[in-house]
């Protein structure tokens, strides 16, 4: 069985709980999502169109095939956090896109999550009604 030769062995991007793995190699643009395709696994065209961010911001659409390893999260997080991946990814493949990719903002982790429930608090910030007597 021969060995499939990628150029990028996982890049990594996380957004809220959802966490992408990206395995890149020399193709025709297939983007193979869970064993799903792009289209099948985010039917939402706005999705499918974060997702294709970077590629596009770089114009390498079909030079490259992707197969992603998606966890945790909702569809919004996961898309995002796959954009990180593949944006990470070209630049290990190519230090000189480092610029255009930062300039656009792919490059940037968006920390924020959601706010843990305290104890005695209906939900993160909202308390019980206050009651004098």
């Amino acid at each position: 069985m021969a060995k499939i030769e990628y150029l990028v062995n996982g890049a990594v991007g996380r957004r809220k709980t959802a966490v992408a793995r990206v395995y890149v190699k020399e193709g025709t643009g297939v983007m193979t999502i869970n064993g799903r395709d792009l289209t099948n696994y985010f039917p939402s065209p706005l999705l499918q169109y974060v997702v294709n961010q970077p590629i596009n911001a770089l114009n390498l659409a079909g030079k490259y095939d992707f197969k992603v390893n998606l966890c945790g999260g909702g569809f919004n997080g996961q898309a995002e956090a796959l954009r990180l991946a593949i944006a990470r990814a070209f630049v290990k493949i190519d230090a000189e896109t480092k610029s255009a990719l930062k300039a656009a903002g792919f490059l940037t982790r968006d920390a924020r999550v959601v706010e843990r429930k305290k104890p005695g608090q209906p939900k993160a910030r909202k308390r019980f009604q206050f009651s004098k007597r």
